[in-house]
């Protein structure tokens, strides 16, 4: 067994389981500012990973709460804020063990929203392949499968997490993620000490391998020239300079990426009204080899160089 198989079944094994705050403005008798805790609500599918995420935050000292009833957070942010500070940062996770108690959720969140407590979603997704693997491996039934099959539980599991999978701050793919790749991703998003105003993530693909399930936006790249049929280049990547050179000497190449930087802005610049803090970018081409990674390098430093805080993942590179 290799290390990373190892490190795999940590999240297959969760199948069969499943410092910023906010101040309250002074009362009229003078007592001491109310500090409301930040919070991060944990949810997703079954066996994709989600108490390694918790478990992520609270070594980043996160006062992280397992499985509680929706109905309650409001009632955890309450005691958070009566910590006079001590509690200053709450993970909750939420998912479809709380079975009835579930449905309070959207209310939950209204209450929050109304009381000004600044929270975010993290949805944890993983392909239908991946998930039937980790629950045959550990050899539990999906809590929502009953007297069907895996598949039954993991189709009805999407459709009740559907709607709250659509107001997700932050999505993270696990299918093809070890433990320690997770925890990177978790660790990127919340171990810094200042919050930054949005971070993106540009992600080069290879169409014949599938769309990225957590991309929020998705270009093709496929109107460019593929360097895989100029045999000198055919052995490089985009982040080869030949390779990079070549695409951009293409016409549109640099038009394209001068446009959509330019689109790039305005959405950014939404997003932050909205409160979205985490964007997916997802450029693909055939193979996710050549333009698709060169575009992407090319499109990171722009947003770099904007202010926002960028990350590139080369999802196929050397997959072929």
């Amino acid at each position: 067994m290799t290390e990373h198989d190892t490190q795999q079944d940590t999240l297959h094994e969760e199948a069969g389981q499943d410092d910023g705050s906010q101040t309250g403005k002074d009362t009229a008798g003078g007592a001491p500012e109310v500090a409301i805790p930040e919070l991060v609500i944990i949810s997703g599918m079954s066996g994709a990973g989600r108490s390694t995420a918790a478990k992520c935050l609270e070594d980043l000292g996160w006062f992280v709460v397992d499985n509680l009833p929706p109905a309650l957070i409001p009632t955890m942010v309450e005691l958070g804020a009566r910590s006079q500070g001590n509690v200053a940062r709450i993970a909750v996770v939420v998912d479809v063990r709380g079975r009835r108690f579930f449905d309070n959720l959207r209310q939950s969140l209204a209450d929050l929203d109304t009381k000004g407590v600044t929270r975010r979603i993290v949805f944890l997704e993983s392909s239908d392949d991946a998930l039937v693997r980790r629950f045959e491996s550990v050899r539990r039934p999906h809590p929502l499968q009953g007297d069907g099959r895996i598949v039954d539980g993991i189709a009805a599991e999407r459709e009740l997490l559907r709607e709250l999978r659509g107001d997700a701050d932050l999505v993270i793919d696990t299918s093809s993620l070890n433990v320690h790749e997770l925890r990177a991703k978790m660790d990127a998003q919340f171990a810094g000490e200042e919050e930054p105003e949005l971070r993106a993530t540009v992600m080069s693909f290879g169409f014949k391998y599938g769309l990225p399930v957590d991309a929020d936006l998705v270009v093709d790249m496929r109107f460019l020239p593929n360097p895989h049929w100029v045999p000198e280049l055919r052995p490089y990547t985009g982040v080869h300079e030949e390779v990079a050179a070549y695409v951009f000497n293409q016409p549109g190449a640099k038009e394209f990426l001068d446009r959509y930087a330019e689109l790039l802005q305005l959405i950014a610049a939404g997003y932050r009204r909205e409160g979205k803090r985490y964007v997916t970018i997802a450029v693909g081409c055939t193979g996710g080899k050549h333009r698709s990674v060169a575009m992407s390098e090319k499109l990171a430093a722009r947003l770099a160089a904007e202010g926002v805080e960028t990350v590139v993942v080369h999802r196929d590179m050397g997959r072929e």
